[in-house]
């Protein structure tokens, strides 16, 4: 073979070599989880994309334009799937609750960049107890046990749902739910809600928000229910983002949030018509510490939880968690 013929083979297979690696980066691409150039953000949701869909798409949509790249919708019925969701790199952003948000820091390089604010301005809510309107049940009646009634409790993960009933209602008074009542379920808010307006539930977990939201959509479910208890105020929700995110956009993503529905004009006037279709009035700046407060309700769940078992190492953790947190409390300004 000349010269000349083995270099043109050498170049036909330098380029299919060149063409091979490129194939095989656009198969390794297709399986690997959006990248900087996509966002994926996930949403709470019982009843999935068809009811949380057409309230978010609008916040999402302006959202791809602000930062420059797709934002799409991931929905899910439960805090677990969405915290490993992030955990694996397969969303990129979310909005959690503080518990989750939480859970979704420590485990899933997640950072708090903004926190909601309530239409009425408030950036608290409550966990509530509820009952079925004119069921005659009272708080006493439930704290009563005896087996006699059916519970539902929140997501093990939810902040209003679960860990704020537990540590404010039911540890102080000793009361654990599977002994206290004939059954315990747990689900989301809205799954409880219905439940308990339809009689299949005698009480169950539920929060200030979830009862807004209900009134405001569905008020003939909302006559139906009535509550019993109040908690004292939780923090808001928040906005997360992986902290892997390339910076540049992670600092759009939080300017957007910061900056969304705010001012005057029409522009701004629209952007607060779509946070009030989501009882949202604004986002603002918070950070780590924001979430302190509920830090001590978790420490608090977990030293109740280790000292019913007799577990001393997990007594001695969660009395250092809580003398941490309180440390760190009184020295805040």
């Amino acid at each position: 073979m000349s010269l000349s013929g083995s270099v043109r083979l050498l170049g036909v297979g330098l380029a299919a070599a060149v063409l091979g690696l490129a194939g095989c980066d656009r198969r390794d691409d297709a399986l690997t989880p959006a990248g900087p150039d996509e966002i994926t953000f996930s949403i709470l949701s019982a009843q999935g994309e068809a009811s949380a869909g057409p309230l978010w798409q609008p916040l999402l949509d302006d959202m791809s334009k602000a930062v420059g790249v797709p934002v799409e919708p991931h929905f899910a019925s439960d805090y677990a799937t969405l915290i490993e969701d992030m955990k694996q790199g397969r969303t990129q952003a979310a909005w959690f609750s503080a518990q989750p948000a939480i859970s979704a820091m420590e485990t899933a390089d997640a950072e708090m960049i903004a926190r909601t604010v309530a239409l009425d301005g408030a950036d608290s809510y409550r966990s509530t107890l509820i009952v079925k309107r004119g069921s005659g049940l009272t708080l006493e009646d439930v704290l009563a046990c005896g087996g006699r009634h059916s519970f539902g409790i929140g997501d093990p993960q939810s902040t209003s749902g679960a860990l704020v009933p537990m540590t404010f209602l039911f540890n102080p008074r000793g009361v654990q739910p599977a002994r206290c009542f004939r059954t315990v379920r747990s689900a989301n808010h809205e799954t409880n809600a219905f439940e308990v307006a339809a009689g299949v539930l005698d009480v169950a977990t539920s929060n200030s928000v979830t009862a807004a939201e209900l009134r405001r959509r569905n008020p003939t479910i909302a006559d139906q229910i009535e509550e019993i208890w109040r908690s004292p105020p939780i923090p808001e929700g928040g906005i997360l983002v992986r902290g892997d995110l390339d910076p540049a956009l992670k600092e759009k993503i939080r300017s957007f949030f910061l900056t969304y529905g705010q001012g005057g004009g029409v522009e701004a006037e629209r952007q607060r018509r779509v946070l009030a279709a989501l009882n949202y009035s604004r986002f603002s700046a918070a950070e780590d510490n924001y979430l302190d407060p509920v830090r001590e309700l978790i420490a608090d769940q977990a030293l109740t939880t280790a000292r019913a078992r007799g577990d001393a190492a997990g007594v001695a953790a969660a009395e250092r968690d809580l003398q941490r947190l309180r440390a760190r409390r009184e020295v805040q300004p």
